[in-house]
Parts: structure tokens; sequence; C-alpha cells
């Protein structure tokens, strides 16, 4: 196998390799939600301004047989990468796999990385033993974090969405809950932005360490309109604090005309704001509004650290119903 760096302005050779990743994706999965085309190659071609890509294409014969990518952020937690590797399921156990792996390992380490991760989106009754356990564990990787990816089917009854509103109104009534579809306005962005870089040291990551992630109001602006021009439609609900700020958050991701599922990304709250029934109020405020703008969607996606028993709950009381599990995995040096 040739392993050369792919040249994502090439439709062709991207295409190839998305067509991969697809069939290697839903492989054992095939009724799981997925990105498309679009989403894909716009994420690629235009990509957070504050992370670094690398993506590297595996050929056999001139034919594309696997891909690796390396995602390395740019002004945090620099000692850290995310990895991924696909093989195409007719040529995997072959070492393709494993030599991708340790291609897109050795640009990070060359960047100066020495905490190497990956995830994989496993059965919940095969987290112990899953052939994609065992390649990563056979590569030096151990298991560092789970989280559970839940599905909910919608609609959801407007009564239901009514009740927990109401539920959540009695804590957080002093609270100004508010709904914007791609922009946020731009007052609004710089409490919003400390908020969203404090969720990876707040909620649960396992046996990492995470620093708070430093996002400027101008790498938010340019990450969303990225988003927005790769298809998708970004709904995001805050509660808005007596001071002005941004005291909790929610967004889904409405996917491009073809796809029936969308993706509930983060939820969250405020230190300083905890026990008020934010997270619920912004949940379902956001939910509502999605349903009602795009009554075709069938369900929605989101996953959660099996140890947050706060957001484990608001799921639960929601209808969100378990389907399997992301396995997060760490090397180290």
């Amino acid at each position: 196998m040739e392993i050369t760096e792919l040249d994502v302005a090439d439709d062709m050779s991207l295409r190839a390799v998305y067509d991969l990743e697809r069939r290697a994706c839903l492989l054992g999965r095939e009724d799981q939600p997925h990105w498309s085309w679009q989403e894909m190659s716009g994420a690629v071609r235009r990509p957070d301004p504050g992370e670094r890509q690398y993506f590297a294409v595996g050929r056999d014969a001139g034919r594309v047989v696997g891909f690796g990518a390396a995602y390395l952020g740019m002004h945090d937690n620099l000692d850290k990468a995310w990895l991924d590797v696909k093989v195409d399921p007719p040529d995997q156990h072959r070492g393709h796999g494993r030599a991708l792996l340790e291609h897109v390992a050795s640009v990070a380490r060359d960047a100066g990385r020495s905490v190497l991760m990956t995830e994989a989106l496993l059965p919940l009754d095969r987290l112990a033993d899953h052939r994609t356990r065992i390649f990563a564990e056979a590569a030096g990787f151990t298991l560092s974090n789970v989280e559970i990816v839940r599905l909910l089917d919608l609609p959801v009854a407007r009564a239901r969405l009514d009740a927990w509103s109401r539920q959540a109104a009695v804590k957080s009534s002093d609270y100004r809950i508010e709904t914007f579809v791609n922009q946020i306005p731009d007052n609004l962005v710089p409490s919003l932005v400390v908020l969203i870089g404090q969720l990876q040291v707040d909620a649960p990551t396992g046996d990492v360490d995470w620093e708070e992630e430093q996002i400027s109001p101008e790498r938010f602006t340019e990450a969303r309109a990225s988003l927005v021009a790769a298809g998708r439609t970004m709904y995001e609900t805050v509660a808005i604090a007596p001071d002005g700020t941004v005291a909790a958050q929610s967004t889904i991701s409405v996917p491009p005309p073809g796809r029936l599922d969308a993706s509930q990304w983060g939820t969250f709250v405020h230190r300083e704001h905890r026990g008020r029934n934010l997270g619920l109020a912004v949940k379902a405020a956001n939910l509502r509004a999605v349903q009602a703008a795009h009554p075709e969607m069938r369900r929605v996606k989101t996953q959660n650290a099996e140890t947050n028993d706060w957001m484990v709950a608001i799921n639960v009381q929601m209808g969100f119903e378990a389907v399997e599990a992301s396995a997060e995995f760490v090397r180290r040096g």
C-alpha cells in the first residue's frame, strides 16, 4: 500500500475517500445516522480556523483502500491530537489500518503531540471485545472514556415540550430563553464562546485532562459560517442571564436536504448558573424550534459520557434511547 497526503481539492479522490468512509462507518450499523457528502466535503475544505487537519490516503495498485486523519488544535491543548483511520471493508485485516494509523500518528508526533486519541462507535454489548477495540489496544491505545449515543424519535408531542418548559421555568424565570438560526447576535458571542470553551474542562472526559478551549469571537463566527456553507442549518438556543451574558446554550445541527436525522451537539450550563433547570429549558426550546421549522426530521442524535449523570438524566426524561457506545482511546508518548 502506498500512503500519500490527500489533495482535498481533488473531487475524485475526496469522493472516493467519502464513499469508503461511509462503507466502513456503517458496517454492522447500517441504520445509524451518517453525514452527507456535502457536509463532509465542506468540513474538509473549509475547516475550523483554530484547527490544523491532515489527511492521508492509502492506495493499493492505484485503488483507494483506506484513509487516515489527524486533527490538531492550534490555540490550546497543544500536547493532543485526534486521529481517525478507516479501511474499506473488503480490504480490512491486511495491515492497512495499522500502517495508516502509524502514519498519521507520526504526523502528530512531529507536531509535538504526545497524547494521541481516537474513538470508535461500538455496540453496547460488545464494548469489551469488539474487533475495533482489539485493534486499538494492539496499537498501544487504552480505553479512556465511554459516551453513550442516544436517539430520540421525532416529532415530540407539543404537550411534552410545553411540560418541560413549564418545569424549567419554575427555577429559571429570571433568564430569557432565545433561539437563533445560523447567526448569533454580536453582543452575545463573547460570553457564548467563553461558555463553550469551558465544556471540555467541566464535562467528563475519562483519563484525559483538557485545558479550557480558546475560542475567539472571530473563530466562532468563521466556524459557524463554514457549517452553514456545508448545507447545515444551525439552531442555537441560549439562556440569557439578567446581566445580559449567556448562562446556558444548546446547539442542534439540521442536515442538508436528503437526511432526516438532526444532531444535538453541545448543551452546557455555566458553572455559576447551575441548579436552575437551564439545561432542560434550552434543550426543550431548541427542539421546539427545530420541529416547527423542519417537520421532515424523524430523529435527533446526541451523546454524553456515561458518567455525566446530570445530562443523562435530562436525555432520559426527554425520551432519548441508548443505541451504541462511543469509545474513546488514548496513547501517550
